[in-house]
């Protein structure tokens, strides 16, 4: 059901020694095949469309991939109401809580306007102003993301962003709306602007406008290979979180872990996607040997099973031997997951030098499904080992640091010679004069 990757020994010391710097062969490594170039050359004549014709194509793209007519895009108001009215209330209790952890951690994040005062009578003072309009994409299709709502509504909320429009891909099942679940988790969190429109057609909407939805200048979310593709052709055009791609579970354990637990959460992403990454990373071939022997027991009694059956079975997952929790180490930041759990004999510590990880997950008792759900911390987060180089979801994806120069005249004349004497360096005398016309100047006799 899922491969193993002998890393022990030479094959390890082969990987160390390949790349520059000495750094782990990424290619050894389970990883999915997710080809967002080939997928450009498919989203571009929509994103196109959609600039040129704006809601028509839109509407017309909906009915080609969706199977949906939709009379307008956007929905109505009395659909939010009535779907939150409607809503299970064990499931509005558990959003409720998610929002509220949520809450707790992103406020936190919240940078504050700093003033440093370079010299007497010079100041630089960094503003933090939240984007004005953003559009944050939910997905759909296989499984229903109303906690997506929440990763991407509360920190913008928190960020101060004061406008914001949620899309979701239209369902047939559901009289052409997105899910019912995810327009009440809207409502629960005052989020009035949503449409049902999904996949590529709906990053383009965001991009360039429609007469139903002005345009955002961010757009967050993740989404299929057409949606990471959208967002990388538009980039510029808005402005990204990431090209997320499938869902990915890398484990760290030694033989303390439960291999009931490992199996569990390897499980535990499989079930999102066929090409979900479950890949698990120990020296102890005991353990490796224990949870194979979980997965053949736990999968078949799973509701998903032929779902995570090919997911385990795919290029992208498997069990990785390693000679050490050292050289395991090695491997899980070589391979930069977008959640990684450490289930070892004093798991903190191991923890506390990981390196390249979307967010880590400490011990036997913070599962992933944890943080996908109510731990406070955010699931969108980098995939395909963009951890190495990129940052989940937070407070700062909404906010741009603008700086502020604030010089009296001493201090921009006692600095001007230094500004001369580069500009000069530069070739480029205009901007050294620039600040010459303010003062009777000439350059200073050596001493």
């Amino acid at each position: 059901m899922i491969s193993r990757i002998d890393l022990r020994g030479a094959a390890l010391a082969t990987a160390a020694s390949g790349p520059a710097n000495g750094a782990l062969d990424r290619d050894l490594l389970p990883r999915a095949e997710l080809d967002v170039e080939a997928a450009l050359e498919k989203v571009r004549p929509i994103c196109d469309d959609v600039r040129h014709r704006g809601a028509a194509a839109v509407i017309e793209y909906t009915e080609r991939f969706d199977g949906v007519r939709l009379e307008q895009t956007r929905v109505p108001a009395e659909a939010l109401g009535t779907a939150l009215r409607e809503l299970d209330p064990a499931v509005r209790a558990a959003l409720e809580e998610s929002i509220r952890r949520a809450r707790t951690v992103h406020r936190d994040q919240r940078r504050t306007d700093s003033t440093v005062q370079v010299v007497p009578g010079g100041t630089v003072t960094e503003r933090w102003v939240p984007v004005e309009r953003v559009g944050l994409y939910v997905p759909g299709g296989r499984a229903v993301y109303p906690s997506s709502v929440v990763m991407n509504v509360v920190p913008a909320q928190e960020a101060g962003v004061g406008s914001l429009a949620v899309a979701s891909p239209a369902q047939a099942g559901f009289g052409g709306l997105p899910h019912p679940t995810i327009l009440a988790a809207c409502a629960l969190l005052d989020v009035d602007e949503v449409y049902a429109v999904g996949g590529a057609q709906a990053v383009a909407m965001f991009a360039h406008g429609t007469a139903e939805c002005a345009p955002v200048q961010l757009v967050t979310g993740p989404g299929n290979i057409y949606v990471a593709a959208a967002k990388r052709l538009l980039k510029g055009v808005i402005g990204i979180d990431s090209e997320a791609g499938p869902t990915e579970i890398a484990i760290l354990a030694d033989d303390t872990a439960d291999p009931a637990h490992v199996a569990s959460d390897l499980i535990s992403q499989a079930e999102h996607d066929v090409v979900a990454a479950a890949v698990l990373v120990t020296p102890s071939e005991e353990l490796a040997e224990a949870v194979e022997r979980e997965l053949k027991t736990q999968v078949p009694a799973t509701r998903h099973s032929e779902r995570i059956t090919e997911a385990l079975s795919g290029r992208q997952s498997g069990i990785v031997l390693v000679d050490s929790l050292e050289a395991g180490l090695a491997v899980v930041n070589g391979y930069a997951a977008e959640h990684l759990e450490i289930q070892t004999a004093d798991a903190a510590s191991w923890a506390a030098r990981v390196r390249n990880a979307g967010a880590v997950f400490v011990g036997p008792y913070a599962p992933v499904s944890l943080g996908d759900y109510a731990a406070g911390s955010n699931h969108v987060l980098p995939t395909g080992g963009c951890a190495c180089h990129s940052s989940g979801l937070s407070v700062q994806s909404f906010l741009r640091g603008i700086h502020v120069v604030d010089y009296t005249r001493d201090a921009l004349a006692e600095v001007t010679h230094h500004v001369v004497t580069l500009a000069e360096a530069e070739d480029l005398p205009a901007h050294g004069a620039a600040l010459k016309a303010r003062f009777d100047w000439k350059v200073p006799e050596a001493p």
